[in-house]
């Protein structure tokens, strides 16, 4: 993975684990409101993950991005790759609590618990941190989750809303069904697997893959708000 380096859309630093890390962080035109952390894809903080933090704050939520490659970003599919690959499980892991202990701590987070939302690669940290953080995460949400993934959610608190492609190319055709089965293992709250005729990264309106899908991404958008407004207080 490329050495740390400036990315423009860092705003922020907080501690992580006895050092720091850096993100994007939106407020809301209120000032406060419940706190959200977004897990990016694997082409980085990129300026499509900046907008959708910003479309979070908008819709009244304290939101942060961690910027877990330390400032690289991409738009080529063979190095995302390899960034994702050459990812340390275990920092990012440490990133994302430091982030979530900085969003409940800052004045302008109303909530006592965080909601996660996050893309591919960040759709299978939120369900690792959901699983590891226990009650600091009230909702977590990933979209078309892809990589390490937790074996055990016996430590999950969190309603679940996770969106799938029946079209996506990187997951097994029955990912959405394994994990639904996994998820009600032992787990009291909601949990709710919706699938949509799209395929992978069906939200990003970048479009890198040449799957956004504007109808799917609607609806799963206004699901999100929705999800994260009942949840996370």
């Amino acid at each position: 993975m490329p050495d740390e380096v400036a990315n423009p859309r860092q705003n922020v630093t907080f501690a992580s684990n006895g050092n720091h890390a850096h993100g994007y962080l939106a407020l809301p035109e209120a000032a406060q409101g419940p706190g959200v952390v977004v897990i990016q894809e694997w082409w980085g903080l990129t300026s499509h993950i900046a907008d959708v933090t910003d479309r979070l704050a908008r819709e009244g939520f304290v939101a942060l991005a961690p910027d877990l490659y330390g400032g690289p970003t991409t738009h080529d599919a063979a190095e995302a790759g390899e960034m994702m690959s050459a990812l340390p499980v275990e920092r990012a892991t440490r990133d994302l609590a430091g982030a979530i202990g900085f969003l409940l701590a800052r004045p302008e987070v109303t909530s006592k618990t965080v909601g996660l939302v996050g893309f591919c690669m960040g759709g299978a940290f939120v369900l690792r941190m959901a699983a590891q953080e226990g009650r600091r995460v009230a909702a977590a949400v990933p979209f078309y989750p892809v990589g390490p993934m937790p074996d055990d959610y016996s430590g999950l608190q969190a309603a679940v809303l996770a969106h799938f492609g029946d079209q996506d190319a990187f997951m097994a055709p029955d990912a959405a069904t394994t994990l639904e089965s996994s998820l009600r293992t032992g787990n009291p709250r909601e949990i709710k697997i919706v699938r949509y005729p799209a395929g992978h990264a069906f939200l990003n309106d970048e479009n890198l893959l040449g799957t956004y899908d504007p109808e799917a991404a609607r609806a799963a958008w206004d699901a999100t708000v929705s999800f994260l407004r009942a949840n996370v207080v």
